[in-house]
């Protein structure tokens, strides 16, 4: 009964492991307009107009915002295609 107990932990420990969240984080910069920023969320994330102007006010103040949250494989598309609009876009480990 232990060594399946201990196998089931090794296996939940990996699952954990591997399935990382990760957010997507979009930068402030002085080129881009509130609307191309606004614009690009709702197109690119699915943000809605409201939610999507939220996060570029966010960005505007602090700096940068994480605006998704999601594993990698999801997140890298969008982070492509933020960065080709000329907005800065990173991918970083949720913390936790």
């Amino acid at each position: 009964m232990a060594l399946a107990q201990t196998l089931m932990q090794e296996e939940l420990d990996t699952l954990v492991t591997t399935d990382k969240l990760f957010q997507l984080i979009v930068w402030n910069d002085e080129v881009n307009t509130f609307e191309w920023v606004i614009e690009t969320l709702q197109e690119v994330c699915g943000h809605s107009h409201e939610q999507a102007e939220q996060c570029a006010y966010i960005i505007h103040f602090k700096g940068k915002y994480a605006v998704k949250e999601g594993q990698y494989e999801e997140l890298k598309p969008l982070c492509d295609a933020i960065t080709e609009r000329g907005i800065g876009a990173t991918i970083e480990i949720l913390a936790g």
